[in-house]
This record gives C-alpha cells, sequence and structure tokens, in this order.
C-alpha cells in the first residue's frame, strides 16, 4: 500500500442524530420530552428527539426539545442551533445547515434543579 493512499470513512445518520440529541442537550434550560403511555405521565423523561439528512458532508437536522419554564423559548432555540452546528462540525467536518427547533414543552425544573438565567 503506497503512503498516499487513503481510506473513506462514513459517518452514518444515526450516528449525527446521537451528535445534535447531545449538542441540545449540553445547553442547560433546553430538555427531553416527558414519557407517558396511553395518555398516562410516567416517570423520568426520555432525550430530545432528533431528525438528521446527512447529503455530503452538508447536514439538515429537527430537534424536539422541552425549554425549562420561564426561560426565553428564542433564546433557548439559538443556543441549542448554536451548540449543534458547533458540535457537528467539531466531530464529523460536516456543515449543518439548518437546524429546526420545535419546543414541544415547556417544563418546571425538577426537585434539586434551578433554572440558569
Amino acid at each position: 500500500m503506497n503512503g498516499g493512499e487513503r481510506g473513506t470513512t462514513t459517518i452514518r445518520e444515526r450516528a449525527v442524530a446521537r451528535i445534535v440529541a447531545q449538542a441540545a442537550a449540553e445547553v442547560d434550560e433546553s430538555g427531553g420530552l416527558g414519557r407517558a403511555v396511553l395518555g398516562v405521565p410516567l416517570p423520568g423523561r426520555r432525550p430530545a428527539r432528533t431528525e438528521v439528512r446527512v447529503a455530503g458532508d452538508v447536514v439538515t437536522a429537527r430537534v424536539a426539545m422541552s425549554v425549562t419554564y420561564p426561560m426565553p423559548v428564542r433564546d433557548v432555540a439559538r443556543r441549542v442551533r448554536e451548540s449543534v452546528r458547533g458540535r457537528v462540525a467539531e466531530l464529523t467536518g460536516y456543515t449543518v445547515r439548518q437546524v429546526d427547533i420545535d419546543v414541544s414543552e415547556l417544563g418546571r425544573p425538577g426537585a434539586g434543579e434551578r433554572t440558569v438565567r
């Protein structure tokens, strides 16, 4: 094998989706979604729901998440977009073209948690 030959690296959409979910979770005032079965709330939360599309080295993402009440939704969404763009670029080298945010819930901090301003 010649020293100039290189292989290819493939990063699956599922891996990018996990990076997006983790990047969203790194913003203090954002959160996952409540859990329910047949409309009955269950304890605990699931991570933010993500969908991604990767075309070449360009990513589009959708994040469904909650925002801690009474934090400004637009501000939290902007910071989540910045976090997603930065982490995806840092870990994959891909460019994030668009991050759509769906705020599905406004939540109160749990016991022992604080709302950071």
